[in-house]
């Protein structure tokens, strides 16, 4: 396997094109929130995610038992990005020998509720021993009407759920040693972080009727999935910047509020793109959940923004993106 440059974007290319052995069950493979295999005449998507000490959460920082919760919510919102209900959860996880009883208990304590939340059973995984917390977990979710990031077309409207940003501010604040239970306005950012919330009601929603042409999960950030979705559905973007929704607490809080909602990234809400045609339909979900219209496909490659003062300016992808501190060879 050639590496062109050692960037997630290319090796996961890399991967792509040496693994793409085709499979009468396999419906979808590399290069989506999941992959999609038919078994019994049922749909179901699988989905795998790290979350490492030291890049992904600070020990010190993150109480466990809302890590245990985010190890699976965040596997569940790749679920729900495909239209789906997660079912069934494996868990790998290894730490530290010296590490306290306490800790493990408060972190499958919260692995627990978020499972009996979502309806997910623990059915098996693996124990280790290692200098740093390291989590693994996969999920196998059903799915009747699988929604992909191919299917997005020029005209299309661009939406994401709830608000974003707030993920980011949260990270800030815990950095900056604030603490649950102290500010309303502090917790609801603190939250965003610790436990986000996958938004499989929505999920399931858009892809009863298939009235969302493509979707991704925003993880690494809005323009980084963004980018994402378009390089699949082979278009371009235009987004309004004053459409982007923002929640009070992080307008108030934070001057770079708009740069937290394009870069920040760990919001873990949906953004979707719908044909016009199907525009009604979805606007109607407003009466269940928070969708807001912030843009448009576009034909090209390339994604704009028009800014507060109505110019048009690229976007460049500026959330997370693993490797991007390694030279490249």
């Amino acid at each position: 396997m050639r590496i062109r440059k050692l960037t997630e974007k290319n090796l996961i290319q890399a991967i792509r094109e040496n693994f793409s052995q085709k499979m009468e069950d396999l419906l979808l493979g590399i290069g989506d929130d999941a992959a999609v295999i038919e078994a019994g005449g049922k749909k179901f998507a699988i989905t795998k995610d790290l979350l490492i000490e030291d890049y992904h959460f600070r020990a010190s920082l993150n109480p466990p038992y809302f890590l245990g919760r985010k190890s699976l919510s965040v596997n569940l919102s790749d679920i729900a990005a495909m239209g789906g209900r997660g079912k069934y959860a494996l868990l790998g996880l290894s730490f530290p020998a010296s590490i306290s009883k306490q800790w493990v208990e408060d972190f499958f304590s919260g692995f627990e509720s978020a499972a009996k939340e979502y309806g997910v059973a623990l059915i098996g995984g693996d124990i280790s021993e290692a200098k740093k917390i390291m989590i693994s977990v996969s999920v196998l979710g059903e799915v009747k009407n699988i929604i992909t990031r191919r299917g997005a077309q020029p005209g299309d409207e661009i939406f994401v759920s709830g608000t974003l940003g707030n993920a980011k501010a949260g990270m800030i604040l815990l950095e900056k040693k604030h603490k649950l239970g102290r500010e309303e306005s502090v917790d609801f950012l603190l939250m965003a972080f610790l436990d986000p919330v996958p938004q499989l009601g929505l999920g399931e929603a858009l892809a009863q009727e298939s009235l969302a042409s493509a979707m991704i999960d925003i993880s690494d950030g809005l323009s980084v999935d963004l980018h994402h979705l378009c390089e699949e559905s082979g278009c371009g973007a235009e987004l309004e910047l004053r459409k982007i929704p923002i929640s009070e607490q992080l307008f108030v809080s934070h001057k770079k509020a708009h740069d937290f909602a394009l870069h920040g990234g760990e919001d873990y809400q949906l953004l979707f793109t719908v044909s016009p045609q199907k525009l009604k339909s979805v606007l109607e979900l407003r009466e269940r959940f928070v969708v807001t219209s912030i843009g448009r496909m576009i034909p090209g490659k390339r994604i704009y923004i028009i800014d507060k003062k109505g110019k048009r300016k690229l976007v460049k992808e500026m959330g997370y993106q693993h490797f991007s501190k390694l030279r490249k060879t």
